[in-house]
């Protein structure tokens, strides 16, 4: 289905100087993308929003364009004539991915009209690895995670359009977001578990190394690389300063919940393997994502280039918790693969302590 409702868009006052701008979020109605539209109404800017459905939730303030992001004809049908000074490419196609080839053909159709593409890319674009800088190279083309390679190859096609025409692309590396509104079942998946006085399941010793960023530092960061000329161009990691052990993660999230003592165990590995755990799904154990292969990154780049400030991780976890208590309708958590885990945990350790008897 091809839609486009262009409406007027009011604007509060602005500043003599203040330069409006027209500016297409492709992906602007979850999380990152919802905060960069509200920003970007905030400053009194004229926003489009390209998505699949034919309503949006900011009304007639936001002209609605309806299209497939994957789909490059039909985003070409519904941007029409109409002309943008910025474009945010935020969307990525969870259920059948969005290709490099998708994302440098959708940015085709921008090429030598606007000044600023901006692409929502991801740590996951460097594969695996710690201590990345921007200039280190990609996850190849074959890397088995396909998130990671899309990402990867999305970067390398648009990097090589800017060379070939000076296509005014930025892209953003965020690590783990956070933040009020998060769709995936991530901090709230702990604090279900800390508010119903339930063990949380800690996956080995909780060694893994996790990078996080605040979804407003980013978007302010996204809205920051649309105004520097020097930012054309460029890659930015955008993450907290420091990485925190998935250990450290569970203290930084029940010190905000006011949880003294959280009850956390461990459990190998590789039982939660062999119980079927996943990392999302219906045998989730550690949040969505949350127990995956290490990738971090340095922000010194941006720090110096942008000035970039992060948000303090606990000051930003405590917007996060009292935006989850404010929320109505919680999904009921389902506990039952982690008292299945407990289970299996207890009956090993009886098993071990009967053969060492």
């Amino acid at each position: 289905m091809l839609h486009s409702d262009h409406n007027k868009s009011t604007v509060a006052p602005r500043p003599d100087d203040f330069e409006k701008k027209r500016v297409l979020v492709i992906g602007g109605t979850l999380f990152i993308g919802k905060l960069l539209v509200a920003e970007l109404l905030k400053a009194g800017h004229e926003v489009y929003i390209l998505h699949r459905k034919p309503q949006h939730p900011f009304g007639k303030r936001v002209h609605n364009l309806v299209a497939d992001r994957n789909s490059t004809e039909e985003i070409r049908k519904v941007v029409g004539a109409v002309r943008f000074d910025v474009v945010f490419d935020n969307a990525y196609d969870w259920e059948r991915g969005t290709t490099g080839q998708q994302v440098e053909a959708t940015a085709l159709i921008f090429d030598g009209k606007i000044s600023r593409y901006v692409f929502m890319s991801s740590v996951a674009a460097y594969g695996d690895g710690l201590n990345h800088h921007e200039g280190d190279a990609l996850a190849p083309d074959d890397h088995p995670n396909a998130y990671a390679h899309h990402k990867a190859m999305s970067e390398r096609a648009l990097f090589r359009l800017h060379q070939r025409t000076g296509f005014p692309i930025v892209t953003l590396r965020p690590p783990f977001v956070y933040g009020p509104g998060n769709p995936f079942y991530r901090e709230a998946f702990f604090w279900d578990r800390f508010r119903a006085g339930r063990p949380v399941i800690l996956p080995s010793e909780g060694h893994r190394l996790m990078q996080f960023v605040y979804v407003k530092d980013l978007v302010d960061l996204a809205l920051r690389v649309t105004e520097q000329r020097n930012a054309v161009g460029h890659a930015f990691n955008a993450a907290n300063p420091k990485p925190v052990t998935q250990h450290e993660l569970l203290a930084h999230l029940a010190r905000v919940a006011g949880v003294r003592e959280p009850q956390v165990v461990s459990v190998p590995r590789e039982m939660i393997y062999r119980a079927g755990g996943q990392v999302t799904g219906d045998k989730l154990y550690f949040g969505s994502y949350f127990d995956v292969p290490a990738i971090t990154q340095i922000i010194t780049k941006a720090q110096r280039m942008l000035a970039f400030k992060p948000t303090e991780f606990d000051t930003g976890l405590k917007i996060t918790y009292k935006a989850y208590l404010n929320e109505r309708g919680h999904v009921k958590p389902n506990f039952a693969f982690e008292d299945e885990l407990l289970g299996r945990l207890s009956a090993a350790k009886s098993i071990e302590s009967s053969r060492s008897a």
